[in-house]
């Protein structure tokens, strides 16, 4: 009670910084205290920097990220890579389970998880491609590149729509909808296997929505990299419809790539 603000803000970096540093004793740490609104200090800091991470109190391994309008407001106006991080995951979250039960921070060299890129082969950004064939590299890890396409609705006299109500509908693509989506894909990604080429890649075109597909692919994985376009939306800063789906949904740390 006998402590200001400043003294609590103080304190509070400090025990953030030295928790960092003793988990990570050879990293460079530069720490800053701002006296700034929130979102005007995190999107400048954004700007100077190659990726801005955001955490959250997270719900439960199927809550995905909790965002609050600080995050909402930063993803949107961020300049910059954005990655969200739910409370409770730990550096063994990012690797495939250890043999024997040994955990991952025992062993270094258990493989990662794969990362999985969510692909719109209409607007295809390299920015975008590029960040997620990176961050496969650097884990030394697989690619999961997953693109999804809406069919067009069937007419609601169709006897096929008929099905117990317990069963969800699943969109069914026709073969030349689906061909094109699989060499849309293979196009775009033609130039970064070439230019990555110690990175598996896999690629998965499938009907549905894309927010659904995007978090059931990534079910699994160590990172999901999405776009947020920066033009051509509606007036004002936002952060589109797929990547705020996926940041609420998705089990996996999320990272928002903005792109023209």
């Amino acid at each position: 009670m006998d402590r200001t603000e400043h003294d609590w803000a103080e304190q509070t970096l400090r025990d953030a910084v030295d928790s960092v540093r003793a988990a990570h004793p050879g990293l460079r740490i530069v720490d800053r205290l701002v006296c700034d609104a929130p979102v005007a200090a995190l999107v400048a800091a954004a700007a100077e920097a190659e990726l801005l991470v955001l955490g959250s109190p997270g719900m439960g391994r199927v809550s995905g990220f909790v965002m609050g309008s600080v995050s909402q407001r930063v993803v949107a106006r961020s300049t910059r890579p954005v990655v969200l991080v739910r409370a409770g995951l730990s550096a063994a979250d990012d690797h495939l389970p250890a043999a024997d039960g040994v955990a991952p921070e025992e062993i270094p060299e258990t493989p990662y998880r794969a990362v999985v890129l969510g692909l719109d082969v209409q607007h295809p950004c390299d920015e975008l491609i590029e960040f997620a064939f990176d961050a496969a590299r650097r884990r030394g890890t697989a690619l999961r590149v997953v693109h999804a396409f809406r069919t067009p609705p069937q007419s609601a006299s169709d006897p096929s729509l008929v099905t117990p109500p317990a069963v969800p509908s699943v969109p069914v693509a026709g073969p030349e909808a689906l061909a094109a989506g699989e060499h849309a894909v293979v196009a775009a990604l033609r130039p970064w296997c070439e230019k990555y080429p110690t990175v598996p890649v896999t690629e998965t075109v499938t009907a549905g929505r894309a927010a659904t597909v995007l978090v059931h692919a990534a079910r699994d994985a160590g990172l999901l990299v999405v776009g947020r376009r920066t033009s051509g939306g509606r007036l004002g800063a936002h952060t589109g419809p797929v990547a705020h789906a996926v940041l609420h949904h998705a089990a996996c740390p999320v990272v928002v790539v903005p792109h023209v």
